[in-house]
């Protein structure tokens, strides 16, 4: 199944972080990535996430919007807007 990738804005990338925007039109997705660095996540809109992890598995997880929490790197996993309305979020990586 093809997926329209989601939009990736970079806003800041220095020395200290990488700061990126992610906006997804329904069914949209990242693609498959692995985090190679600590990072948070700040919801913008209220964030229906389809999350796939490599073991095969599927889990969704609903972010209201406004609301922040952080992983450490070494994540991996394919983000999908599994709602039905736009939704966006800010990444910031911490180098």
């Amino acid at each position: 199944m093809t997926r329209q990738k989601a939009t990736a804005s970079q806003l800041i990338d220095d020395d200290r972080v990488r700061v990126t925007r992610f906006d997804f039109a329904p069914g949209a997705e990242t693609g498959w990535h692995r985090h190679e660095l600590d990072y948070v996540i700040t919801a913008l809109t209220e964030c229906s996430m389809l999350l796939e992890e490599p073991n095969g598995e599927t889990r969704s997880v609903l972010v209201p919007a406004g609301t922040v929490y952080r992983r450490d790197e070494g994540v991996e996993h394919n983000v999908i807007n599994g709602g039905d309305s736009p939704m966006s979020f800010v990444e910031t990586e911490l180098k």
